[in-house]
C-alpha cells in the first residue's frame, strides 16, 4: 500500500442522443428516445494510497418508446442498462424496465354517452371499481370482522350501479333519483350487514341477487316490451341456476329464498322502452364469460380443496381477482357502446 503525493481532481462525461417523433394520420403519435452516457471521475485529494488514485467509472444505455392514440390512450416503456466498475466484474451491469399506461378522460368527446368523458355516472363507475381494490385488501390483510364487512360493502357498491342504471333508462329516472336511491341502498347494506351480517338479518344476499337483476335489466332493456316485462322475471331462476341454486331448492324452501320476488322489480319500476342503444358484442358477453370463470375458479381456492395450497405460484384466489378486474373493464367498455336512438 505505497504512498503517493500527486493531488487531483477530473471528472469526465459523454452523452450522445437519439430522439424520434412522429404523427401518423392525425391520431397515432409514436415517439423513442435512446441516451448513451460514459462517466469518469478521480478524486485524489486527500487520499494517501494508490487506490485513492484508480478511476470511478459509469456507463449506461436508455431508452423510451411512447405510444398514444388521439391523445387520449397512452403507453410508455421505460429502460435502463446501466454499469458500474464499483461493482464485482460479473455483476457491473443490470437491466431496469417499466412500463406504464395513461388515459386523459377529460380529452373523450363529453357528448357520446354516460359513459364516455368525466359525467357524474362514469366518475361514479370507476369509483366504486377502484374502491373493490382497499375493499379486498382489508380484508385480506386484516382477516378481520370489519375487514370482511368492507370488501362486502365495496362489492355491493360495484354490482348495484348496472342494474340501477337501467332502471334510470328504462323509468326515465333523473340522475338525482338514481343517485339518491343508490346512496339509500349502499347506507342500508351497510348498516345491516354490519350488525346482522352479509345477509343483513333477513336472509338477502343482496351481491348474489343484485347479479340477477343486472341480466333481467339488461333483457328489458334489449327486448323492451309490455309483455317481455312480466315475462323477464323468471330469468332469475336461470342466473341462480348457474350458481348453483336450483328451482327445486327455491320453491321447497320459500321462506329463505323469499328474495325471488325481487326478480320483478324490474319490470315495476320500467315504464318505457330505452332511448338507447347497445352492443352486446365482444365487450358484455366477454365480461360475463370472464366473471362466471372467475367463480368457477374461486370454488377451487377454499382451504383442503386440491389446489389451495399456499407454496404453490398459482393462487386460484388470485386469479379470481385478475379475472374479475378484467370483467369491470369488459363492461366499462360495453356502456361505452350506447349510442342515442335516432328517431
Amino acid at each position: 500500500n505505497p504512498s503517493v503525493n500527486n493531488f487531483g481532481n477530473s471528472r469526465f462525461y459523454y452523452e450522445f442522443v437519439t430522439e424520434y417523433n412522429r404523427k401518423f394520420k392525425g391520431l397515432h403519435e409514436v415517439g423513442g428516445l435512446l441516451v448513451f452516457n460514459f462517466s469518469e471521475s478521480l478524486n485524489t485529494i486527500g487520499g494517501n494510497s494508490a487506490f485513492s488514485t484508480l478511476p470511478s467509472r459509469n456507463m449506461g444505455l436508455s431508452g423510451r418508446f411512447s405510444y398514444n392514440y388521439d391523445s387520449r390512450y397512452f403507453t410508455e416503456f421505460n429502460f435502463g442498462y446501466n454499469g458500474s466498475e464499483k461493482f464485482a466484474k460479473n455483476n457491473r451491469f443490470g437491466f431496469f424496465p417499466s412500463v406504464g399506461f395513461g388515459w386523459i378522460l377529460s380529452n373523450e368527446d363529453k357528448k357520446t354517452n354516460d359513459f364516455t368523458g368525466l359525467t357524474n355516472i362514469s366518475i361514479l363507475y370507476a369509483s366504486v371499481v377502484i374502491f373493490l381494490g382497499p375493499g379486498s385488501f382489508l380484508m385480506h390483510g386484516t382477516h378481520s370482522y370489519w375487514g370482511q364487512w368492507i370488501d362486502n360493502v365495496s362489492m355491493v357498491t360495484y354490482i348495484i350501479v348496472p342494474w340501477l342504471y337501467n332502471l334510470k333508462e328504462l323509468g326515465n329516472w333523473s340522475f338525482k333519483r338514481f343517485i339518491t336511491t343508490y346512496t339509500f341502498i349502499v347506507l342500508i347494506f351497510s348498516l345491516l350487514s354490519w350488525f346482522f351480517g352479509t345477509n343483513m338479518g333477513i336472509n338477502l344476499d343482496l351481491f348474489g341477487v343484485s347479479i340477477a337483476l343486472w341480466i333481467i335489466s339488461e333483457f328489458l332493456y334489449k327486448f323492451w316490451g309490455k309483455i317481455n316485462k312480466w315475462y323477464s322475471g323468471f330469468i332469475g331462476f336461470l342466473v341462480a341456476s348457474i350458481f348453483g341454486i336450483f328451482p327445486t331448492d327455491i320453491f321447497s324452501d320459500l321462506v329463505n329464498y323469499w328474495w325471488i320476488v325481487l326478480f320483478w322489480l324490474p319490470a315495476l319500476l320500467s315504464n318505457s322502452a330505452p332511448t338507447k342503444t347497445r352492443v352486446y358484442s365482444p365487450w358484455f358477453f366477454l365480461g360475463m364469460i370472464s366473471y362466471v370463470v372467475a367463480f368457477i375458479i374461486w370454488l377451487q381456492g377454499y382451504p383442503d380443496t386440491k389446489f389451495c395450497n399456499p407454496d404453490s405460484f398459482i393462487q386460484p384466489h388470485g386469479i379470481w381477482h385478475l379475472l374479475t378486474a378484467f370483467a369491470t373493464w369488459c363492461f366499462f367498455k360495453f356502456y361505452r357502446t350506447e349510442k342515442i336512438i335516432e328517431k
